[in-house]
């Protein structure tokens, strides 16, 4: 449980400083698009995601068990905190971030890390595949500029509400938004060391500003962004209010642990090490109790700014901490420049993230795995776009287990009636 900080500051030199500084300056102009394009699509002001991405990803990297690990406000998130916060209020969803937090704690105290072999690969890739769907589809009325005033929250809902409003598709918009996506992906094989997903964002939303073109900004929408912390808070607190937030904790918890502790591991293929998982289960019940402390969104490791940190050569947790601390100095010198960010370029950036959460080079091996397996990834998507997130992995985990337990039972022969 012992944080990585702490085995690595002992040998810690100054080409290393050098090292993570460079490194989390960088992933901080990967994270500061995302963050608040993460907490508009998920019903929340665009600040709350810097105030997730400082807190959360300073305590993640301080407290956590991976030594490359970059936390903060993550897209497998908005689904969950888009639907508490339309049926409880973002009062609803500090406090179930709150509890959340808590609950990871003991998760951790108890070494619930350990379980996460548990959890069955399909039921993961289905329920990521099924989000990226939400979240792309969730994105749509600004990336084509429409004018809706509420798009429901729900899939099959929506879907009609989108088609009715086709007829004020804005060009420009969508060329913004488009344009985005293509020079982001561009600067991703070019220049792969280049920040350009802030590049990107940055170059699109010059030239609305410049151009004075008709499309919809961060300031025009929410106002002015917050220029410092907010002071620490509780939320109200009441046992019949937790009692009716406790199935969105409990969502919230799983999805922060299984998340970071899946990136962890990614970050150990690519470092060659070992994270220690009770200690980066932990970790995140601490970010995501400062987090609600502050008002912010669930905090999680985020999986792509992991491995933008490790390939701008971040290898300790200091780069983490450099991440959060300069997404604080962007908030208190720069927030009124952020402002400028247009929404159809944000919608652009979203949404190629939620193509890349679904794992498309996977796609040709889902064919190829086993038939069980098939149907349990495409029930988990299913369940999750047109369910619920809570159903779909209960569901998803209870028939994995239940499908593993079958292809090591005993032999009929082998078994024998129990003592009584």
């Amino acid at each position: 449980m012992r944080p990585q900080i702490l085995s690595t500051l002992p040998t810690y030199d100054r080409s290393q400083l050098a090292a993570d500084l460079l490194a989390g300056i960088s992933v901080a102009m990967v994270a500061l698009p995302l963050s608040l394009a993460i907490a508009i699509a998920s019903g929340a002001d665009p600040g709350k995601g810097l105030i997730t991405a400082i807190v959360g990803g300073l305590l993640i990297s301080l407290l956590g068990g991976s030594k490359v690990q970059i936390g903060g406000p993550t897209g497998a998130f908005i689904v969950v905190v888009y639907g508490v916060v339309a049926t409880h209020g973002y009062d609803g969803l500090v406090l179930a971030t709150l509890m959340a937090g808590a609950i990871l704690l003991v998760a951790g105290w108890l070494r619930a890390g350990n379980l996460i072999g548990y959890v069955p690969e399909a039921v993961v890739s289905g329920f990521t595949m099924g989000i990226a769907v939400i979240i792309a589809t969730s994105q749509i009325k600004d990336l084509l500029g429409m004018s809706v005033e509420r798009v429901p929250a729900d899939f099959l809902e929506k879907l009609p509400v989108l088609w009715d409003a086709r007829s004020g598709v804005s060009v420009t918009a969508f060329g913004v938004g488009l344009v985005t996506i293509v020079l982001i992906v561009v600067f991703r094989r070019m220049a792969p060391k280049l920040p350009g997903l802030i590049v990107a964002v940055a170059l699109t939303s010059g030239a609305v500003a410049l151009l004075d073109l008709p499309v919809d900004t961060i300031h025009s929408r929410f106002g002015d962004l917050p220029s410092a912390l907010p002071m620490p808070s509780l939320p109200a607190l009441s046992l019949s209010r937790m009692v009716e937030l406790l199935p969105s904790a409990l969502v919230i918890a799983f999805l922060a642990g299984v998340e970071s502790l899946l990136s962890a591991m990614v970050a150990d293929r690519m470092i060659g090490d070992r994270h220690r998982p009770n200690a980066e289960v932990i970790a995140q019940g601490a970010a995501n109790i400062g987090s609600a402390l502050f008002g912010g969104l669930p905090a999680t490791g985020a999986i792509a700014r992991t491995a933008t940190n490790v390939r701008a050569g971040g290898r300790t947790p200091v780069a983490g901490i450099v991440h959060a601390l300069t997404v604080l100095v962007v908030m208190l010198v720069a927030a009124p420049l952020a402002g400028y960010l247009a929404m159809p370029a944000l919608a652009g950036l979203l949404i190629l993230t939620a193509w890349n959460m679904s794992e498309p080079h996977k796609w040709r091996g889902y064919l190829d795995a086993e038939r069980s397996d098939q149907i349990l990834i495409g029930l988990t998507l299913l369940l999750t776009v047109v369910a619920d997130l809570t159903v779909a992995i209960a569901v998803g985990v209870a028939i994995g287990l239940a499908l593993r337990l079958r292809r090591r039972k005993v032999p009929p022969s082998d078994w024998q009636t129990p003592d009584r």
